[in-house]
C-alpha cells in the first residue's frame, strides 16, 4: 500500500525565510524526482509550511529522507524552525483540510 508523508514546519524568526526557502525548494525538486515518489506538493496554512507526499512504500520515502538536498535541510532545520511530521499508509493523498487536522492531532514533534 502507498505511504503518505506529511510535514508542517514553522520558522523561528522571519529572517530565516531565505534559508528555509532555499532548502525547501531544493528538497521539493529532489522529492518529485525521487524513485518511488508518486506525488509531492506544498501549501502554507496559517503560517505553517506543509508538505504532503505519496510514495510507493515507506522505504522509498526513507531513502529520499536520508539523501541529498533533504538530508542537508534536516541538518539546518533545528536552528531555523520547529515542526511536526507524520506518515501512514493510504491509497491517496489526503486533501489539505485533512492534512492540517491529522498533522495537529497525530504529528510527532521534530
Amino acid at each position: 500500500m502507498p505511504y503518505v508523508s506529511i510535514t508542517g514546519l514553522r520558522l523561528k524568526r522571519f529572517w530565516h525565510a531565505p534559508q528555509f526557502w532555499r532548502h525547501a525548494t531544493r528538497s521539493m525538486i529532489q522529492a518529485k524526482a525521487a524513485p518511488g515518489c508518486l506525488r509531492a506538493d506544498a501549501h502554507t496554512i496559517q503560517g505553517v509550511h506543509h508538505t504532503r507526499s505519496l510514495w510507493e512504500s515507506r522505504q522509498h520515502m526513507m531513502d529520499y529522507l536520508r539523501s541529498g538536498a533533504h538530508r542537508d535541510a534536516m541538518r539546518v532545520f533545528p536552528r531555523i524552525g520547529t515542526g511536526k511530521v507524520l506518515g501512514f499508509e493510504a491509497d491517496a493523498l489526503p486533501d489539505w483540510d485533512e492534512v492540517r487536522r491529522r498533522w495537529e492531532e497525530d504529528g510527532r514533534a521534530v
